[in-house]
């Protein structure tokens, strides 16, 4: 028996609504067919027809009110995330919504409440959750070789000068709203969902010709937990490298592409013991600490299957997995409740830097 096709609308056609929706949806014409799609420049609206086979209209309105959908997918300009999205979920149906989902802890919970009241999903585009190489370093972690986590940093840097919209406070702009919510994401899943971290966040405007930033430093750290240092900069020369992981017994670091990590066995190392007197060596004269310790190392180089990117990867991952939420009553992977952590820390980092956000 054949499965059930899944009816989509897309709102918006520009870098997000065509570049990675669509483009990725019309790969999986066994689950979701993209009927209609809402753009306002007429351009856009002719080749979404052509590309498509679809219907297109000048707004999002007109979309839902003339053609029969299983799910909205909100790739509207930023700041318009937050307010379509609540009358979607009003108007009786399921979305997906591009990030960031609002701008508040406040906006979030306005729509948590909205799709609880109307049974309606609401999910968030955070596909990086399934990001080849994040997924192996939470296997890496889990396995404990490495020990207790005592620090990760994530590094999302280069040297870019920008100057669209994307670089405004009121669009919702900057590199924390628009780059910020994937590696956010990991990092909160690697910190712990179930508490709220102690935030530490410095801002600059370094290269941007709008007026949010495009330099952020975040530290996030609660006694017990893993520091998390993430660094999202638009001045880095010389970047670092993506990921860089602390432990006990040992450290993970590299990029979305490889990584590689090396690691102790406490049960191979030389027994030791805390010494309060003085340490010399054979010859009588003063030493430091030092044992040979035997290093297991490790490498992962990412394997995506012939004809797709690492993005169209994820992507994909994604929607099979609201696929299953809609259509199987699966639980959602990346809930609105998880992205309101995300929101709140924002927020945060917002309240801290009153020399660019006057919150």
């Amino acid at each position: 028996m054949s499965q059930k096709v899944l009816k989509v609308g897309i709102i918006g056609q520009g870098r997000s609504g065509r570049d990675i929706h669509g483009n990725l949806l019309v790969q999986i014409k066994d689950y979701y067919t993209i009927v209609a799609v809402a753009d306002s420049i007429p351009e856009r609206q002719k080749r979404a027809e052509q590309e498509y086979g679809c219907k297109a209209y000048d707004t999002w309105e007109e979309m839902v009110a003339n053609v029969e959908l299983d799910l909205v997918v909100n790739a509207s300009p930023s700041h318009l995330h937050f307010p379509i999205t609540l009358e979607l979920l009003n108007k009786g149906f399921h979305v997906l919504c591009e990030k960031p989902l609002a701008k508040s802890v406040e906006e979030v919970d306005q729509l948590i409440e909205a799709s609880k009241r109307t049974g309606k999903i609401l999910a968030v585009f955070q596909q990086s959750r399934y990001q080849p190489a994040f997924v192996q370093i939470q296997k890496v972690i889990n396995s404990g070789v490495l020990g207790r986590i005592v620090q990760i940093d994530f590094s999302l840097n280069g040297f870019a000068r920008r100057w669209d919209w994307q670089t405004l406070q009121s669009n919702n702009g900057g590199n924390l709203m628009n780059t910020g919510p994937h590696p956010l994401d990991q990092a909160l899943q690697l910190f712990g969902t179930d508490v709220l971290p102690q935030v530490t966040c410095m801002m600059d405007r370094t290269n941007t010709f709008g007026d949010a930033e495009d330099y952020v430093k975040l530290i996030l750290r609660k006694q017990g937990y893993p520091t998390i240092d993430l660094e999202i900069s638009s001045c880095a020369a010389f970047p670092h490298e993506h990921f860089n992981i602390q432990g006990t017994n040992g450290g993970l670091r590299g990029t979305a592409g490889q990584l590689e990590w090396k690691y102790f066995k406490p049960e191979e190392a030389p027994d030791q013991k805390l010494t309060r007197e003085p340490l010399f060596d054979n010859d009588g004269m003063p030493a430091y600490c030092r044992e040979t310790l035997t290093w297991h190392s490790e490498r992962w180089d990412v394997s995506i299957p012939e004809g797709k990117s690492a993005f169209d990867h994820m992507t994909e991952k994604l929607y099979l997995m609201l696929y299953r939420t809609l259509c199987d009553g699966a639980a959602l992977e990346i809930t609105p409740q998880q992205v309101r952590q995300q929101m709140w820390v924002m927020e945060e980092c917002r309240r801290q830097n009153p020399h660019i956000y006057h919150v």
